[in-house]
């Protein structure tokens, strides 16, 4: 399970030139990727000191949990705890750059169309502005009420039933029929389905319609119906959308991290508990073992609730190293996840 609140570090663990050399070394290696030096660090803000002093400092922050050197001849590197420290203290979320912010006002200024579609575009909106992995848990639609059904033939025993919900989220399932239909019955039946299903969320349409007296009418209102109730029960609940995951390829040098990682992307009810469950303990960042999944302890997780109309409906979480932008990514996750808000909003109206 994610840590709690009681696992913060207290900022009196450091004083503000450590804390300064710290995040220094934190931001150095985010960028490159390769130990960081003293001599990287000494013009740093909030430093001001010698290279020696800054050497001795990093010393201490190693003693005390903060960093790590992989050699004895490299510099230094964040621990968890070192990039714990960097996440609870960071000024805000950061930004994003001028770039970012135009990109995200266009995908939502041309976002048409289905709301699944939209979601699965949405993630990878997210891979791209931060190089992460992006997962997208978009609202259940076991409470959208069903505002338009259309049966639309494809063939003389063939049809596509469409449902249109209230959320905005459109359901699609194709039947066929024991004997040939007209369009004039078809549209009979369409006008039929509507009103015995308008109004109810898909688990609630019930299993008989009074009939009509027409027996072909009956009969294909009755196939509609079946594939009504069938969307209903195969609708389980959340639904994830997963965009970058080949990022993953890239973040990391072993193979059986890179595995293990995309083993856990492929099985949403684990993804969509832990993004769940590291909002339910407080946390907007899980680092390394703190969400308790083992193969994504070389990971770190960035979550955001979705809020359609005040009122929590979907999740937004990245997943990364550990050495992932948290400032970058939190900017992201924000700023994407009220603009997917605001738009689920106006869909559901």
């Amino acid at each position: 399970m994610p840590t709690t609140d009681d696992s913060r570090i207290d900022t009196a663990e450091l004083d503000a030139r450590k804390a300064a050399i710290l995040n220094a070394v934190v931001t150095e290696y985010i960028g490159s990727a390769q130990p960081v030096g003293s001599q990287h660090v000494v013009d740093a803000p909030g430093v001001s000191v010698s290279s020696a002093t800054v050497r001795s400092d990093m010393a201490a922050l190693e003693r005390d949990g903060f960093l790590a050197q992989p050699h004895t001849s490299a510099g230094r590197i964040p621990t968890d705890k070192g990039y714990r420290f960097f996440v609870d203290h960071l000024a805000g979320p950061g930004s994003l750059d001028p770039g970012g912010r135009h990109q995200v006002r266009q995908f939502f200024d041309h976002a048409h169309g289905e709301i699944e579609q939209m979601l699965e575009r949405t993630s990878g909106l997210l891979a791209d502005l931060t190089d992460c992995t992006a997962m997208v848990v978009g609202p259940s639609h076991e409470s959208a009420v069903i505002r338009s059904v259309q049966l639309v033939g494809m063939g003389s025993r063939q049809a596509l039933l469409v449902v249109v919900l209230a959320d905005g989220a459109v359901q699609k399932q194709s039947i066929e029929f024991g004997e040939e239909v007209d369009e004039a019955r078809l549209s009979d039946a369409a006008a039929r389905l509507a009103a015995h299903s308008l109004g109810l969320p898909l688990t609630q349409v019930r299993a008989k319609v009074p009939s009509t007296g027409d027996r072909s009418t009956d009969a294909v209102t009755a196939v509609g119906v079946r594939a009504l109730r069938a969307l209903g029960a195969a609708d389980g609940g959340e639904h994830l959308f997963v965009g970058g995951s080949s990022r993953m390829a890239a973040a990391f040098d072993a193979v059986e991290t890179v595995r293990s990682v995309l083993t856990i992307l492929e099985q949403q009810l684990v993804v969509v508990t832990l993004l769940r469950d590291i909002l339910d303990t407080g946390l907007s960042v899980a680092i390394g073992t703190e969400h308790g999944v083992e193969p994504l302890a070389s990971c770190a997780i960035v979550v955001m609730p979705v809020s359609v109309d005040g009122v929590e409906t979907g999740t937004i979480g990245l997943l990364g190293p550990t050495r992932m932008n948290y400032p970058l990514a939190l900017a992201a996750a924000r700023v994407v996840g009220d603009r997917l808000g605001e738009r689920l909003s106006e869909a559901s109206r």
